[in-house]
């Protein structure tokens, strides 16, 4: 019977660890993804300082759709 006992309290004490583990491991996955996150807006903001060269003022081409790419 003690053995049960002792099989028991080992067991919860490793789901124990092993869930406090998961818990560590998804914290960190979180904080990745919000810095990736935080990067890419980022990247993103600075493509498109200097983007929009506008519409062109004259000749027959580009006065009426922006084909800059």
């Amino acid at each position: 019977m003690d053995v049960s006992i002792s099989n028991m309290v080992s067991a919860a004490l490793y789901m124990n660890q092993a869930q406090t583990a998961e818990q560590v491991q998804m914290q960190v996955f979180k904080d990745a993804l919000d810095i990736q996150a935080q990067q890419v807006t980022e990247i993103m903001a600075s493509a498109n300082l200097g983007a929009d060269p506008g519409l062109a003022q004259e000749g027959n081409l580009g006065t009426l759709v922006n084909t800059y790419a």
